[in-house]
């Protein structure tokens, strides 16, 4: 087997239903411990199960490779734009973000419904969430273009630039042209507004990510709990559906030693019977040959 034959399995891992995940896991790892690849089956088995939601995204990214290029590609545009400042920019991508997320959740719903699970509307929003958070954060597009998401990804509130206002037209004023001097002082007035603005700007935003970060990585958290109960109620069902087999089996051989016990009770009695039977001919044989040998 080639070094990297675990990378394809972990990838089919991750666009396999989620119904399926851990059959499916225990059955390539099985097949990599078969084939003397052990480390290989030791990160087969610790992978988890994806929420559907996050399933979904996976099988988004695999079957649409094309269409998940060219938005990752629209992701770092739209951050460009936000750290630029560019509002002209900002409006025309945002605009095409909306259109584009939208699309591609509807895919993504379309083919999850093809492997056989229909996406509720709160899965669905998760899966826009995902997708939004990959136009946002490079750390969310990296993770997504690993195409194994274990849960929905959550995009940063600042950077919701649907709710950025307009930039207003400039005024006209029919007052008097200002004297030079005048207008540098007020370009240089302007300038540091501007400039604290940006600060206290940045602060705010800095203050924002570290949140996100700290909720975020308490929603992993979350997740990965949820994740690794769900994969062992999983294999509690499956080893009480295994107990309840072998149980089935018991009680079945129970049956059969009963049945065999009572056969055998039944046959000493028999035997019992003749040979007390045997015994009392025995005496009355002696007897007679008694009597005859008195007799004569």
């Amino acid at each position: 087997m080639p070094p990297n034959a675990v990378e394809p399995e972990l990838d089919e891992l991750y666009t396999t239903p989620p119904a399926r995940f851990v059959t499916r896991r225990e059955e390539l790892a099985a097949a990599a411990r078969a084939d003397g690849r052990a480390d290989d089956a030791r990160r087969i088995r610790a992978a988890r199960r994806p929420t559907l939601a996050a399933w979904a995204a996976n099988l988004l990214l695999r079957s649409r490779p094309e269409e998940s290029r060219r938005f990752l590609e629209l992701g770092r545009a739209l951050r460009e734009a936000y750290r630029t400042l560019d509002a002209a920019g900002l409006k025309e991508l945002s605009a095409e973000r909306r259109r584009i997320v939208s699309a591609l959740s509807g895919q993504a719903a379309r083919l999850a419904r093809e492997a056989g699970h229909e996406l509720s509307g709160g899965v669905r929003q998760e899966v826009e969430s995902t997708l939004r958070a990959v136009l946002a954060d490079p750390d969310a597009a990296d993770r997504w273009a690993g195409g194994r998401l274990e849960s929905a990804l959550t995009p940063p509130s600042e950077f919701d630039t649907a709710r950025m206002p307009d930039v207003p037209p400039a005024r006209r004023t029919t007052a008097p042209p200002a004297a030079p001097e005048a207008k540098d002082e007020l370009a240089e007035r302007r300038r540091r507004r501007r400039a604290g603005q940006l600060d206290r700007a940045r602060e705010a935003a800095d203050r924002a990510v570290r949140r996100l970060r700290q909720r975020r990585t308490a929603q992993t958290e979350a997740e990965a709990r949820l994740t690794r109960a769900q994969d062992r109620h999983a294999e509690a069902l499956d080893q009480l559906s295994t107990a309840e087999r072998q149980l089935d089996r018991a009680r079945e051989t129970l049956r059969s030693a009963e049945r065999e016990r009572r056969h055998a009770e039944e046959h000493r009695a028999s035997a019992a019977e003749a040979l007390a039977r045997a015994e009392r001919e025995a005496r009355e044989a002696a007897e007679k040959a008694d009597r005859l040998a008195t007799d004569s």
